[in-house]
């Protein structure tokens, strides 16, 4: 007998996701608004307006959006690229090297997952201050206290003990060194994990906010979410369409990395010994 469609199912999906997408898809309406139309009550939720060109077009002619954008993006692929290389070589050396103390190193770096961002922010803040990196280094200041990941160290690390020793054993019986190995070996067989981890670490760096307001004074120096809370204050009143495009612009290249990435992303966290 053939399974009758569920449509009250479906049409409970459809009404759920549209509750989902609604602050999405009013924020893409409010960005379409000049200033009167966005204050109007109560708010107007259809059809669009026609300002979206310009409220864009004025993010990037008088909120430094362009500059911004490369900030960010070479921040982002920086951060995003080293963090991978550190976490996979300290998953290499957890998982097939012997060292005194290594528990204890691994049990270290795990405690660190447990300490807040604003309890190291203001010794870093002294550190690179002290090394002027803030106004004569700013790309340095914005990368390299990230370079390491507890949490990319612990994801290779787990990955790395399902894959069968025996690769590693074949391989050192061949003379393959420790580099070799990972780069000809783990290296093809880690692509769901690499890609998992470099959307995890690029949208973090997409979004940071704090820390390059405390240390960037420039603001053609600034990363992209301090932008869009300058395009809040801005003028005498806020320009919620003009927030709004700010919003849906600095959106944008974290949505294109996960729509490029979704799939390895799903498959990272699902790894098992028989694949």
């Amino acid at each position: 007998m053939a399974q009758q469609p569920r449509y009250g199912t479906h049409l409970a999906l459809i009404v759920l996701c549209f509750l989902l997408a609604f602050p999405a898809l009013y924020a893409l309406q409010v960005a379409t608004l000049d200033l009167a139309a966005a204050f109007a009550a109560p708010p107007r939720l259809f059809p669009p307006g026609s300002d979206l060109p310009s409220n864009v077009q004025t993010l990037f002619d008088n909120q430094h959006f362009g500059a911004l954008y490369v900030n960010t993006l070479v921040v982002a692929l920086v951060v995003m690229v080293a963090k991978t290389v550190f976490s996979m070589l300290a998953g290499l050396a957890f998982v097939y090297y012997r060292f005194p103390g290594k528990g204890i190193l691994f049990f270290a770096i795990l405690l660190t997952l447990l300490m807040p961002t604003e309890i190291i922010l203001l010794p870093l803040f002294r550190l690179v201050s002290t090394l002027e990196w803030g106004n004569n280094y700013p790309y340095l200041a914005l990368t390299m206290p990230f370079l390491a990941s507890a949490v990319g160290m612990f994801l290779f690390r787990q990955h790395f003990m399902n894959i069968p020793r025996e690769l590693a054993e074949a391989a050192q019986i061949d003379g393959a060194r420790p580099l070799r190995f990972m780069v000809s070996v783990l290296l093809p067989m880690s692509w769901n994990v690499i890609g998992a981890h470099a959307i995890i670490q690029f949208i973090s760096m997409w979004n940071q906010y704090l820390w390059p307001l405390l240390l960037i004074q420039q603001p053609e120096e600034q990363m992209i979410q301090v932008g869009v809370r300058n395009a809040v204050i801005s003028g005498t009143q806020t320009d919620f369409g003009l927030l709004m495009s700010a919003g849906i612009v600095a959106s944008i290249p974290p949505l294109i990395v996960f729509v490029l990435l979704q799939k390895q992303f799903m498959s990272g966290f699902a790894l098992t010994r028989d694949k």
